[in-house]
């Protein structure tokens, strides 16, 4: 692992212009479990709570699922070192983008500026009639559902629902990015599900060298990964971070 990690440390740091592509694992270490998997939140939670079609016909019932899984739950989680890591390449100006399927906002508490959330942001609350956004401290989440002060219409969490598209401004800046970036390093997740899978693929389509940081090979891993490094994030980044402090 050490010389695999000073290899990976050179790569880095001949790259021009490096992104980083993040999944659910990044964001476990800080307390929020993944949706799949044995110990996921689909365990606990009928994943029809964030079906678009049943949430507009039972808002009541979706709202108190999301309540308890995205602000009583995810409210209280703390950026971790690996999203400090990121963030601080980035204001380096060593990393261009974070890519992430996300949607818990740690990225942006931990100091990274240019983020692309494929799958929304549960900090912020919109009203489909009036666009207006709303804060979750700026509702009251104790008497739900929440609605729109201004026309009474039920608050939609502002993150990609089942059966709801892909935010397009959010899917073509992670093409551009990806299709113009030399590396690409993927973060705590398995390339399940699409289209947010195919980012790094179409990556190194374009020529990319992959690095993968995962606790267990996943679908990158014999497909597209040049550099495999096995391990929790928050370990493995920090590590990263040592060897390249001393030249950057």
């Amino acid at each position: 692992m050490k010389n695999n990690l000073q290899k990976v440390a050179d790569v880095i740091l001949a790259s021009k212009s490096m992104i980083a592509f993040t999944g659910a694992g990044i964001s476990v270490e800080s307390g929020i479990p993944p949706f799949r998997g044995p110990e996921g939140l689909w365990s606990k939670y009928d994943p029809k709570c964030l079906d678009l079609d049943y949430f507009h016909s039972n808002p009541k019932d979706s709202w108190i699922a999301i309540k308890e899984i995205f602000y009583d739950f995810f409210g209280t989680a703390k950026p971790n070192k690996a999203h400090k890591v990121l963030a601080e390449w980035e204001q380096k100006s060593l990393l261009k983008a974070v890519v992430t399927q996300n949607i818990d906002n740690l990225h942006q508490q931990a100091g990274s500026k240019t983020i692309f959330e494929f799958h929304g942001n549960s900090q912020k609350l919109i009203c489909k009639e009036c666009n207006r956004v709303y804060l979750p401290e700026e509702v009251n989440l104790n008497d739900l559902p929440p609605c729109c002060k201004n026309d009474g219409v039920v608050l939609k969490p502002d993150f990609v629902f089942f059966g709801e598209g892909i935010p397009e401004k959010a899917y073509n800046n992670s093409l551009l990015f990806a299709r113009n970036a030399d590396l690409v390093i993927i973060v705590g997740t398995t390339g399940e599900v699409m289209p947010a899978a195919m980012i790094p693929t179409e990556a190194k389509r374009n020529g990319a060298t992959i690095i993968e940081i995962n606790t267990e090979e996943s679908n990158y891993t014999n497909r597209i990964t040049d550099f495999f490094l096995q391990g929790k994030a928050s370990e493995i980044l920090e590590q990263l971070d040592e060897l390249l402090s001393p030249k950057i």
